[in-house]
């Protein structure tokens, strides 16, 4: 993806890290900062599109500690984590975009993700929280539940429309969640 956008004379570089591997994750932040500078925008979309190695989705009634605790890594801890390289630098300048993605079934459970969802409203907690807590910092943070797959059907599900969306919470920063 960096080198489509370098075609089109968009300066990109890629930053590999694995979400649950923490230190991965902040050595990958150090090298953005070193490269570009503050960030003003994170935005965090916990999606796995191949089977990760240790996550399964399970059914509530196969839900297990086990099965469950990958899943908080993924969703909860990689977010955290993220935030933590950001937002103290976010506070410092008065300014800053933090956005949220995961799934529908973080608002609305659904039987099929019994692992899935709860580790997705554990995320969904949290940002709404910080949402609050960021009240008059100038530092905005909202969730995005997405029930739909990306590409998928109909208009809602097109990249576009949902770029918009992202690009619209950023400008108009009210709501804690769309």
């Amino acid at each position: 993806l960096a080198a489509q956008l370098r075609e089109l004379d968009i300066d990109a570089a890629g930053f590999a890290a694995d979400i649950m591997d923490r230190p991965s994750l902040v050595d990958a932040f150090d090298h953005i900062t070193q490269r570009y500078g503050a960030i003003d925008v994170l935005e965090y979309s916990p999606a796995p599109h191949n089977p990760v190695p240790g996550i399964t989705m399970t059914g509530p009634r196969e839900v297990s500690v086990d099965n469950l605790q990958p899943q908080i890594d993924f969703y909860l801890h990689g977010a955290v984590t993220a935030t933590q390289q950001v937002l103290a630098a976010m506070v410092d300048r008065g300014a800053g975009t933090l956005l949220y993605t995961t799934g529908g079934s973080s608002v609305n459970p659904n039987p099929m993700m019994g692992n899935v969802g709860p580790a997705a409203a554990a995320l969904r907690n949290w940002v709404l929280s910080l949402h609050q807590a960021l009240a008059g910092t100038g530092v905005y943070a909202a969730h995005v539940p997405l029930n739909v797959w990306i590409g998928s059907g109909g208009p809602d599900t097109q990249p576009d429309t949902i770029a918009e969306l992202y690009w619209t919470l950023h400008t108009k920063r009210a709501e804690a969640e769309h």
